[in-house]
């Protein structure tokens, strides 16, 4: 059993990231790179933690979703190009140039209030035009109007294209269509603005599902999120038959063991009653640790290597589990809340949510713990 020290602990298994990373790149082609997408404090394993692997590893872009998770992720040492996914707001606009971030332009209007800040502070910003092809979400139009309206941003003096992107909105299924008709509309208006002299010099469309369906996107960078940490982006028929790793485990400990007679309430409400006489541990985790609610009286853990279910309502810091059929537990003995065989997509599908809700749902009160051949950070 794993040896804890503390309450509970959040593992990051940095040699199965590195793992990752080369079977990424094994699907790219030549002069492809990879844009490790680390928004939600890196799908919640932690950017800082993380980001010296990734380093080691050859990782040459780097993006997040707001600004803030780019200022920290420059402060963990980042001095490669960070993009930024999604918007900055007017007041704030200024934390660009200050952390040098490469924003995500789809408004004429931010271009010019940005055009103008990096004037002042006599800077050329860097900045990647957003184009919405199907999404539906931040983005110009994928037609004319996107032309229009590059060509003027184009033309501002202290502003730099350094790439164009757009994000598929169904790159997960097979068959296919709907990411190749995004693909179409993009490539169409990149053509366009080459017609007008305007140079994009990184082109980039593809995400984690595309990266493992659709090698015909990559074009000249890939944005790799949910695969970077082992987390299913497709079909889990087809990720079965993949090679990749979770990179994430959750541990605990058993606080108390107490037996009860046929018929105890267990928890808030008392949602379970005991059905024979039965050994209830508590597990000093909640749902303020980012421990659903909604696995009570449905998930389970692992103890002493044996599934133990959990009886009653998840309170905000414990919860009980059932470890009558368990020989043996104490005080003290390590409980897996996820792990090889508790995976993060086994909690997904039980809940009916995404796997990233899952990990991102960890909360900062959980520390995460950094292994990398045996030997441990804390961050």
């Amino acid at each position: 059993m794993r040896k804890l020290t503390q309450r509970t602990e959040a593992v990051v298994n940095l040699q199965a990231l590195a793992h990752n990373v080369k079977g990424i790149r094994a699907r790219l082609g030549d002069n492809v790179e990879i844009m490790a997408v680390l928004k939600g404090d890196g799908y919640g394993h932690g950017e800082k933690g993380i980001y010296p692997t990734l380093k080691s590893c050859g990782i040459e872009r780097y993006a997040v979703a707001v600004w803030e998770e780019g200022a920290s992720l420059r402060r963990a040492g980042c001095t490669e190009p960070i993009l930024l996914l999604g918007d900055t707001c007017d007041g704030q606009l200024e934390n660009l140039i200050k952390f040098n971030l490469t924003p995500a332009i789809f408004s004429v209007d931010t271009a010019e209030k940005l055009n103008t800040l990096a004037n002042w502070s006599g800077v050329t910003q860097p900045i990647h035009i957003k184009l919405d092809t199907g999404m539906s979400r931040i983005g110009f139009p994928a037609d004319e109007t996107a032309v229009e309206a590059v060509r003027c941003i184009s033309r501002m003096t202290n502003l730099k294209i350094t790439g164009a992107f757009t994000h598929f909105s169904r790159a997960d299924e097979s068959d296919g269509v709907s990411a190749r008709a995004q693909f179409e509309k993009y490539i169409r208006v990149i053509e366009r603005l080459g017609e007008e002299g305007i140079r994009v010099p990184i082109k980039h469309t593809a995400n984690s599902p595309a990266i493992l369906l659709r090698p015909e996107v990559q074009l000249d960078a890939v944005r790799a999120g949910d695969v970077l940490f082992g987390l299913c982006p497709i079909d889990e028929d087809d990720w079965a038959q993949e090679d990749f790793r979770q990179v994430i485990s959750w541990y605990t400990y058993v606080v108390m063991v107490k037996e009860v007679p046929t018929g105890t309430e267990v928890g808030y409400g008392g949602t379970f009653v005991t059905e024979r006489p039965t050994k209830i541990a508590t597990i000093p985790v909640g749902f303020a640790d980012g421990y659903s609610r909604s696995l009570s009286n449905r998930g389970k853990v692992r103890i002493r290597g044996k599934d133990a279910p959990i009886i009653g309502r998840i309170c905000m810091d414990q919860f009980m589990v059932d470890v009558t059929d368990i020989v043996g537990v104490r005080r003290g003995d390590t409980v897996s809340l996820l792990d090889d065989k508790l995976s993060v997509l086994w909690m997904a599908d039980l809940l009916g949510c995404n796997v990233d809700e899952i990990v991102c749902g960890i909360s900062k009160r959980v520390p995460r713990i950094y292994e990398d051949g045996g030997e441990e950070a804390y961050v």
